[in-house]
């Protein structure tokens, strides 16, 4: 059996991968939250900027993790297609689950059904990205840790659209996300102590990039578009700013009729 490793570079990868789901769910609930609070096209591009924010920011956790990932005897590639589909599933089972909350009337059925789709999404995300993970050896998982990977990843997104929809204040917000960045992390690693490897030392060459040549890259120009979308949103006026600015404007402008 091969030693596994999950933070081959102490507490760095954690810590940052930790990061990044804070900042994504932060994003998508600041987004959600702008969403409820208008109609039409404007709700639809926000809920689709909620969306990918959540998604880049989970896809971004995982694979910040596992550059910290490592198992003796063996090198380690991932499958670039396998990779960027993962990468793929996180955004539109997120975006199905966030659509399903946006627009429902019925909150608790929206929650139940967006909770358990984005949840199962998550995880098929999380699994997806293991598939594309090739070595020198058969890895193996252990079902009650998988299945517990997966609950996890259920509830912390039900509680997720839950904070979207019941969550306002920024404090609170604040606090929703490092709640839900502590539970995306905890799916993540329950799923990599599921894992074990039995390697088969070979001098051939794996197929796949390494970490460094697809996922770094990959990773920071996602973790960019966050803190770039961050920005974004933090400076874009809020419904009730809109409202304001609006109403200050009237009586200057029915002044100027006169």
């Amino acid at each position: 059996m091969g030693h596994l490793d999950h933070a081959a570079f102490g507490w760095l990868t954690p810590v940052l991968s930790y990061a990044m789901a804070c900042t994504g769910a932060a994003l998508g609930l600041r987004c959600t939250v702008r969403a409820l609070g208008t109609t039409g096209r404007s709700r639809r591009n926000w809920l689709v900027t909620a969306a990918s924010a959540i998604g880049t920011g989970i896809w971004t956790m995982h694979f910040v993790a596992m550059l910290g990932f490592s198992v003796s005897g063996t090198d380690i590639r991932y499958d670039v297609p396998l990779t960027v589909l993962s990468l793929l599933v996180a955004m539109v089972v997120v975006c199905a689950g966030v659509f399903v909350v946006g627009y429902s009337r019925d909150r608790t059925r929206a929650l139940f059904l967006g909770g358990l789709t984005t949840g199962l999404g998550v995880a098929s995300m999380h699994y997806l990205g293991m598939a594309a993970v090739r070595l020198h050896g058969d890895v193996r998982y252990d079902p009650m840790l998988v299945g517990l990977s997966v609950l996890i990843a259920v509830v912390a997104a039900t509680a997720a659209l839950w904070a979207g929809l019941n969550i306002k204040s920024p404090v609170a917000v604040t606090v929703a996300s490092l709640v839900m960045g502590a539970a995306v992390s905890s799916m993540h690693y329950t799923g990599m102590f599921a894992v074990s490897v039995r390697v088969t030392p070979s001098a051939s060459v794996l197929p796949g990039a390494t970490a460094m040549q697809f996922i770094f890259p990959l990773a920071v120009g996602l973790g960019s578009y966050l803190f770039l979308t961050s920005a974004f949103v933090a400076l874009s006026p809020t419904a009730g700013e809109r409202e304001a600015t609006a109403s200050a404007q009237r009586p200057v402008e029915s002044a100027t009729a006169r």
